[in-house]
C-alpha cells in the first residue's frame, strides 16, 4: 500500500518528481537519463513505504518494532563505544526507515531526541504521543528544537545518555555552514560538532535498511573514529561525507525528494 502511494504521489506531484529527478541525476549514482528515471520511480516506492511505516512505528508496542528488526550490522562496535557509560549520538540521515531506527534504538538505550514541532497542530500532537508511548519515566523522550531543548539534551548526554540526530535537515539561519553533499553545496548543521565537543559523546552513523517483501529491517551501525574537527566547516564536510557513504550503500531508500540544497532565509549565499 505504501509503495503504491509513493508511486501515485510521484506521478501527480510535478514539483516532488522534478526535485527527486534533479537530485538523483546530480548525485552521480545513476547512469543515463533512463537510469535516473528508473531509480526515481523505485525511490518513490520506497518513500511511500516509509510514510505508511510511520503510523505502525509510532503506535505498535515497542516490542513489535524490535521484532521487525531482523539483523544488526556493527552493534558490537556500539557496545564497545559505550564502555564506561559513554554517551552516544546516533546520526540517522533520511535513509531507510528512520522512524523504525529511532524506535528500535529507544528500546536498547536511554534516548532523548530533539524534535521540531509540526506546523499542523493535531498532527504534531499525534506524532508526539506516538513517540512518547512507554518512553521515559517522565513520559517524554523528546526535547524541543530550541535553545532550551539543546540544554536538556546536553544535560542528558553528560549523564551518559544517548540521542538521535538527523544530520541532513536544513538548519536555520546561523546554525549551519555550506558544505559539499554529492558535489553540490548544501547548508549543513553545526550542532553535531558542538554537542560532541560539549559532552564527549561518540558519534554512530546508522540507518534501518528496509528488506524486500515486508521481511523487516536490517540496522547498520558505523562508529566514527575520533572526534569531528574543531573547525565547523571541516566538521560539516566530515558529516556529509559519512552520510554520502551510507547513501551509496542503499541509494534507492534515500529521501531524494527533500529540498536538501535550499538556501535558508538569512543564511549567507552558497559558494559558487
Amino acid at each position: 500500500m505504501g509503495g503504491l502511494l509513493g508511486r501515485v504521489v510521484f506521478a501527480l506531484s510535478p514539483r516532488y518528481r522534478r526535485r527527486a529527478l534533479e537530485n538523483l541525476g546530480a548525485s552521480g549514482l545513476a547512469g543515463d537519463a533512463e537510469d535516473v528515471r528508473r531509480m526515481a520511480r523505485e525511490n518513490a516506492t520506497q518513500i511511500g513505504m516509509g510514510v505508511t511505516e510511520l503510523a505502525w512505528a509510532l503506535f505498535r508496542p515497542p516490542e513489535d518494532v524490535t521484532r521487525a528488526v531482523r539483523d544488526e550490522v556493527g552493534w558490537e562496535a556500539v557496545e564497545r563505544a559505550r564502555t564506561g557509560g559513554r554517551a552516544v549520538i546516533f546520526v540517522t540521515p533520511h535513509l531507510g526507515s528512520y522512524d523504525i531506527a529511532g524506535r528500535h534504538l529507544w528500546t536498547r538505550l536511554p534516548i532523548l531526541a530533539m524534535y521540531r514541532p509540526h506546523k499542523i497542530g493535531w498532527l504534531d500532537e499525534l506524532i508526539r504521543e506516538g513517540r512518547n508511548r512507554g518512553a521515559s519515566f517522565d513520559g517524554s523522550n523528546v526535547a524541543p528544537a530550541t535553545m532550551a531543548g539543546v540544554k536538556m539534551l546536553l544535560k542528558h548526554l553528560r549523564k551518559g545518555g544517548c540521542s538521535v540526530v538527523l544530520p541532513d535537515q536544513v538548519p536555520g539561519e546561523g546554525d549551519g555552514v555550506w558544505a559539499p553533499f554529492f558535489g553540490r553545496p548544501a547548508y549543513t548543521m553545526t550542532l553535531l560538532g558542538r554537542l560532541q565537543e560539549s559532552s564527549g559523546a561518540v558519534l554512530v552513523f546508522c540507518y534501518a535498511e528496509r528488506l524486500a517483501l515486508g521481511e523487516g529491517f536490517r540496522m547498520h551501525y558505523t562508529v566514527l573514529d575520533g572526534n569531528l574537527s574543531d573547525d565547523r566547516a571541516v566538521a560539516a564536510r566530515q558529516v556529509n561525507a559519512m552520510v554520502e557513504r551510507l547513501v551509496r550503500e542503499c541509494p534507492s531508500q534515500y529521501l531524494w525528494g527533500y529540498n536538501r540544497y535550499k538556501h535558508p532565509a538569512g543564511a549567507p549565499p552558497p559558494p559558487a
